[in-house]
């Protein structure tokens, strides 16, 4: 079961398109740049907080790296032409190079990222950060609608995964453009400095919602390989994203209320607690299945 599963993953390789090919590989670039920048700041003891950390640069090789090359992956079970993939997934893929380039340029000369209009080069790095977010948002808007549009070349399954995990990809875009635009407002205000304060308030429903397009098509793919059939492969996606739907709402709640989820309260955790709960129990579905009832060669 294991050479059938790493057959499937070659197979995305193999048959992959040039401009997939190379979203994999810059993915796992950035990827290993943001783990070197953790290594970095083991390495010397540097601060993990504050809007000039290194952390800065290792959170955005890691989750553009994550992100690219999931994006990658899930282009080819959606219907694009080949002209459109080409075009999307290559912007996407530009993009993230970009965004990486310019966080960690900015975090090794010790000066902000974002929101720093303090010079004109930093203006320029700020603005061309909030020009690529659009772009990111228009690329993913276009992968959206194609992954509702998914017929039958998906099973139902997959189907519902992937649009799952679009719009819930669309959501964490939606909060980091909100932090962004209070960023921004705040530091052309008399008090600059209050915008990494208050900028990052969206931070834990950017995270948790942006990896929904990873976890929840990784689940029905892993379930294509055992022997539910297509209604029980389908229950169990959905109990993984209620589950995902759940835990992302009560952490965009306390996100939107600044609550802390070390102090929210003992409802909220319950409840974020039970979503955690049924995604792990899809997950745990999904493994007995590939151990237990594999499907025959």
């Amino acid at each position: 079961m294991l050479s059938r599963i790493l057959s499937s993953l070659k197979e995305s390789w193999r048959d992959g398109a040039r401009v997939e090919r190379v979203a994999f590989i810059v993915g796992a670039v950035l990827f290993a740049g943001g783990l070197a920048h953790v290594v970095v700041l083991l390495v010397t003891g540097g601060s993990w907080t504050g809007p000039t950390s290194l952390r800065k640069a290792a959170t955005f090789g890691l989750s553009f790296g994550l992100t690219l090359a999931t994006v990658a992956w899930t282009s080819q079970l959606i219907p694009l032409t080949g002209r459109a993939r080409g075009v999307l997934l290559g912007a996407f893929t530009a993009v993230s190079v970009v965004e990486t380039a310019l966080v960690s340029m900015q975090a090794w000369r010790g000066v902000p990222s974002h929101f720093n209009f303090e010079t004109g080069f930093d203006t320029a790095v700020s603005m061309t950060l909030a020009a690529g977010g659009f772009v990111i948002i228009v690329t993913i808007i276009g992968m959206t609608l194609a992954a509702f549009r998914a017929g039958r070349r998906q099973t139902p399954a997959m189907r519902l995964a992937l649009r799952f995990g679009f719009a819930t990809l669309l959501v964490a875009l939606a909060a980091g453009a909100a932090m962004i635009a209070t960023g921004s407002v705040a530091a052309r205000g008399p008090h600059p400095s209050i915008a990494y304060q208050t900028a990052g308030f969206l931070k834990p429903a950017h995270a948790v919602t942006m990896h929904a397009v990873l976890v929840i098509p990784a689940l029905a793919w892993l379930l294509s390989f055992t022997r539910w059939g297509e209604n029980q492969q389908t229950k169990i996606v959905r109990l993984g994203i209620v589950g995902y739907a759940v835990l992302a709402t009560v952490i965009i709640v306390e996100s939107v209320t600044h609550t802390s989820p070390l102090t929210a309260p003992p409802l909220a955790i319950a409840v974020s607690g039970l979503g955690l709960a049924a995604l792990v129990v899809a997950a745990g579905l999904g493994v007995y299945g590939i151990l237990r009832r594999p499907t025959p060669r």
